[in-house]
């Protein structure tokens, strides 16, 4: 099975949190946290539709001033998610750029941004462009099951979680279901491979009826063709099994209510990515700093219900005496989730 989503760490597991998600088929990316994000070229940052951002801190939000600089006067809708009080966080970044000029661009490259309390409600407004930024359309939003994207292909699911007495939020990508596709009985019945299965595999995840017709169309010789073809006539090439689903956790203190929320979020994940910063017997210092430790990271994995091909990637090991990321350690953390 060709997987619909390629997530990758673009720091790696020892630099800033950044998890840049590609939609294969849908032409956009998604990003979960927003740390240094100057390792993905401007084609890549150009296709991000959705940003997710845990918390404030500066390694996960340092990257917006990049992310706004690339983006900056281009015909772009670009939608952010975060923890209560992310409105004015985003505002006084803005705030804090002259934006005399800006009404001379041609495109009104917009921000919608909305603060969500992982309780089925938020608030969203919008900066714009031409507007210099200024913050509008205020307005509440409910979040129905904390989902915060819902759409055919996909949904984003959160969690808020404790970060040392801030609220911190945890991501969940679920894809709806994926629709194999077999190309010997798409020869079969005379059709090419092509843009096409997009939009034939999107009218299934909406559930359309076996009447519901696709255009198919391909070069041959030289000459455009095109085709009429029902999802009923299609069916004998389509297999649906169960989607992806990524589970993203960073920055969280360990108690039974983080430990609770992340379990419920993370069930049954193909790929979990959880911080480990310590190990365990650093653990004092890691609850000071309100960060898990390896061991601890590996408790919650075991305790959500693993998909059978699932997997964790354990982000980040840092050193008690320096505070630094330390890599050399790393083989030591996944001796003590073993």
């Amino acid at each position: 099975m060709r997987p619909t989503f390629h997530p990758h760490l673009i720091n790696g597991s020892t630099g800033d949190p950044v998890l840049f998600v590609d939609c294969l088929f849908e032409h956009r990316a998604l990003l979960f946290d927003l740390g240094d994000i100057q390792a993905l070229p401007p084609r890549k940052l150009m296709r991000i539709s959705h940003v997710f951002v845990t918390h404030a801190h500066m390694d996960h939000f340092i990257g917006f001033d990049w992310l706004l600089r690339i983006l900056l006067g281009r015909e772009k809708d670009l939608q952010l998610f975060g923890p209560p009080g992310f409105l004015d966080q985003v505002e006084c970044k803005l705030r804090a750029y002259t934006w005399n000029l800006v009404h001379n661009y041609v495109s009104d490259f917009a921000l919608h941004v909305s603060e969500v309390d992982g309780n089925g409600a938020g608030r969203r407004a919008s900066f714009r462009c031409h507007s210099a930024f200024r913050r509008v359309d205020e307005t509440g939003v409910i979040c129905t099951d904390n989902v915060l994207l819902r759409e055919s292909v996909m949904q984003v699911r959160c969690a808020l979680l404790d970060h040392g007495g801030i609220p911190c939020l945890a991501y969940a990508l679920q894809e709806q279901a994926h629709v194999n596709v077999w190309k010997n009985r798409l020869q079969e019945l005379g059709l090419p491979l092509g843009a096409w299965l997009r939009d034939m595999k999107q009218a299934v995840l909406r559930n359309e009826p076996e009447q519901w017709q696709i255009k198919v169309a391909w070069r041959e010789s030289d000459t455009q063709r095109e085709r009429l073809v029902s999802l009923a006539e299609l069916k004998p090439a389509l297999r649906i099994v169960p989607g992806q689903k990524i589970a993203y956790v960073t920055d969280v203190a360990w108690h039974k209510d983080n430990v609770k929320r992340i379990v419920d979020l993370a069930r049954d994940a193909d790929l979990l990515y959880i911080e480990a910063v310590f190990m365990q017997r650093d653990a004092g210092h890691g609850q000071r700093k309100f960060h898990l430790t390896a061991h601890q990271a590996g408790e919650i994995a075991r305790l959500r219900t693993l998909a059978a091909s699932s997997r964790c990637i354990f982000r980040r090991a840092m050193s008690e005496k320096t505070g630094l990321c330390c890599a050399p350690k790393w083989r030591r953390h996944l001796a003590e989730l073993q």
